[in-house]
Parts: C-alpha cells; sequence; structure tokens
C-alpha cells in the first residue's frame, strides 16, 4: 500500500502542477493582454477613441503595454495595419490597434446599460385668452396705450383713429374725456397694455377678476424724479433753440403742477402749447380739445375750450417749447439772453407770454428755490 501511494501521489503532483499551468494565463485574462507598441516614433494615448479626443499620455516604440478591452472607433492607418480598433489600456485611455501588436484578441469593452429616460409629464395645452376686438375713434390723435388704467402710467405705444385693439377685460382707472365717451374704464388688451375705453368702440368686456371699483390715478411723482425725468429734455432744448434749461424746467412745473396736470398725464403737454387749428407742428403727435380757462389782460377769467398739442413724451414737449418760443418773433429779443436765465424769462413774460401778473416771479422763484440753474449747461 505505501508503494502505491507513493507511485500515485507523483502522478497527481504532476497533474496539479499542470493544472497551475493553464489557471496561470486564466488570470492574467482578467488583468489584460500584454501588446507591444510599434511606431516611427511616438504614439499617444487618447481619452477617447479619437485623434480628436484629449491626449493622455505618449507611448514609445516597442514599449509593453496592458490591454483590457477593445472598442470602435475612429479609423486609422498604422504602421501595422488600417483599422477602426482601439484597445483601452489599464489606466483607462485608449491606444489605436493599427500600432500595436499582441498574441490574442480582445474582448468588447463592457457598455453601461441604456437608461430608461424619465417620462415627461405631458404638457398642458395652453388656454386660448379670449378677447373681444375693439376699433379706435379718436379726433384727437393717437391714442396712447399704456403700462396701466391711468394716463400717468408710462406709454408702451400709441395708435391712430381706425386701429383695431384686442380687448380682454375691463378696468376702473383715470377719468378721460374722450371722441367715443367720458369714461374710467380702460381695456386690458391681449399684450398687457391699457387703452381708454373713452375712444374704444367695442362690444361689452367683463370686469377684469380681482379688479378693484376704484379709479386708479396711477403712480405719483415727486419733485425729485420729476427734475430727473426733465433735466434731459429742457439740455436738449437749449442745446437746439438757446431757451435755459433753468427756464424750461420752471415752466414746465408752474404750468403742469409738478406734472400732475391732465393735460401733461394724458399728452405729455408740460407747457399748454396749442394747435393752430388741425396743425401741431413736427414735434407733437396730434391734437386734444379740452375745457379750459381763460383770463384777459385785466385778470377777468372765463371757461371756453381749446385745442391742445400732444406728445409721445416729455423730452418732445419740452423741445417743443424752445422751438415755440424760436419760431415766433415777439420772443426775438429773449434769445439775446440765452446764457442769462431771469433776463430771458423776463423778455418772455414781457412779449405776453402769459397773463399772469405773477408769472415772472412764479418763475424765478421757482428758479431759485430749487436751484435750476445748475442744468445751464453752458456753464
Amino acid at each position: 500500500m505505501g508503494l502505491n501511494t507513493r507511485l500515485l501521489a507523483g502522478p497527481l503532483l504532476a497533474l496539479a502542477a499542470g493544472a497551475g499551468l493553464v489557471v496561470a494565463p486564466v488570470a492574467a485574462d482578467a488583468a489584460g493582454v500584454t501588446a507591444t507598441v510599434k511606431v516611427g516614433s511616438t504614439l499617444k494615448t487618447r481619452s477617447a477613441p479619437s485623434l480628436s479626443s484629449r491626449i493622455t499620455g505618449t507611448l514609445r516604440n516597442g514599449q509593453r503595454v496592458t490591454a483590457v478591452c477593445r472598442v470602435t472607433g475612429q479609423s486609422i492607418r498604422g504602421s501595422v495595419r488600417t483599422t477602426n480598433q482601439w484597445d483601452r489600456l489599464s489606466n483607462n485611455s485608449y491606444v489605436t490597434h493599427a500600432y500595436v501588436v499582441m498574441s490574442r484578441t480582445l474582448p468588447l469593452c463592457a457598455t453601461k446599460s441604456p437608461q430608461a429616460a424619465p417620462v415627461k409629464a405631458k404638457p398642458k395645452p395652453a388656454v386660448p385668452v379670449t378677447y373681444k376686438v375693439g376699433t379706435v375713434r379718436s379726433t384727437d390723435g393717437a391714442v396712447n396705450i399704456r403700462t396701466g388704467p391711468g394716463t400717468a402710467y408710462p406709454v408702451k405705444r400709441a395708435v391712430t383713429t381706425g386701429a383695431t385693439v384686442q380687448g380682454v377685460c375691463g378696468v376702473v382707472g383715470s377719468m378721460v374725456n374722450g371722441t367715443v365717451r367720458s369714461t374710467t374704464q380702460w381695456n386690458r388688451l391681449t399684450d398687457g397694455g391699457y387703452i381708454s375705453h373713452a375712444y374704444v368702440v367695442t362690444p361689452t368686456l367683463h370686469l377684469c377678476p380681482g379688479a378693484s371699483t376704484t379709479p386708479v390715478t396711477g403712480p405719483s411723482v415727486t419733485p425729485d424724479q420729476f427734475l430727473t425725468a426733465a433735466v434731459p429734455g429742457a439740455q436738449r432744448g437749449w442745446r437746439e433753440y438757446g431757451v435755459p434749461a433753468s427756464v424750461t424746467i420752471a415752466q414746465a412745473i408752474l404750468e403742469s403742477g409738478w406734472g400732475r396736470s391732465g393735460l401733461s398725464t394724458a399728452d405729455s403737454n408740460y407747457f399748454g402749447i396749442k394747435c393752430q387749428g388741425t396743425s401741431y407742428g413736427t414735434l407733437a403727435n396730434g391734437c386734444h380739445v379740452y375745457n379750459t380757462t381763460e383770463c384777459d389782460k385785466a385778470g377777468n377769467c372765463f371757461p371756453t375750450s381749446a385745442s391742445f398739442r400732444t406728445y409721445a413724451n416729455m423730452t418732445n414737449s419740452f423741445r417743443d417749447h424752445g422751438n415755440f418760443l424760436r419760431v415766433n418773433s415777439r420772443y426775438k429779443p429773449a434769445f439775446a439772453y440765452t446764457k442769462d436765465a431771469n433776463k430771458f424769462i423776463w423778455q418772455v413774460w414781457k412779449a405776453g407770454y402769459a397773463t399772469d401778473p405773477n408769472y415772472y416771479t412764479k418763475v424765478t422763484t421757482l428758479m431759485a428755490s430749487y436751484n435750476l440753474y445748475q442744468y445751464d449747461i453752458w456753464k
């Protein structure tokens, strides 16, 4: 028995040794396959299987590397072959197989399982905006569409008589005396703007959801805000026509009540400049008839109506004020004092600009009280 055991032990041991030789290549497969670089100079490794990918390293001719698997990439003509195979190395970089020699075929690199794209909620269909078409009717020139339901809100755009607008609902705002009617209703349009119902012929509009029935007067303007807005136009008026900016601003304050008058809030007319018949010059954009009061030289005042110029903005009103004084010959003496604000307004008043006997004193008091002289840009 002992002998047989010894004899059997040898072959078993040899078999075990032989098994070890067979197992070794399997372990090598798990770690990769050794390959040799065949290149005339150097071979670059890259972050992806393409020559346009980022370079991650450099290999020299004859250098041995460990390749893990293969992928399909950019086709390359190399010293060994022309191929679109790229070998992924053990450091996760890629090298073209066109310059590599190895004894075995590499397995395909594993790819990530495709992930299902999250299901997006089906978008709800847009709710159509219901509106009613109205037609603008105006004998007062262009009608302003504003950002809010009142004449003190900024102008978004203007429309002329005959234009159509898309009204969504109505709100209560400032009173407007228009061509069609006098009303506090303003129509909200599909673009978010507001137009006074006083100038629109339209089917009945319902009250906007959540809208108040209290009239809206719009945002108030402080003296500082008024001056900030007024200075650019007043200084442009001096550059173009020679009227001192301090004079223009003071007259605008006095005649528009710091921009709170109906004429200035509705039509950006800060000086009460009237239309001559149907003519309104080159800087205004139309005419608007208002009920007003006139006073004679004796101080007697009486109600009347007059057609006043309308403007797209404050700057054009201020420029037209300068143009009005410059083109009227009776104010010519004032332009001898374009750099002396007090003498300039004295000459304007003396030529009959205003019938108020205290007009000159009121204007110069405003100029001094608010130091409007600082805006005279010749200084």
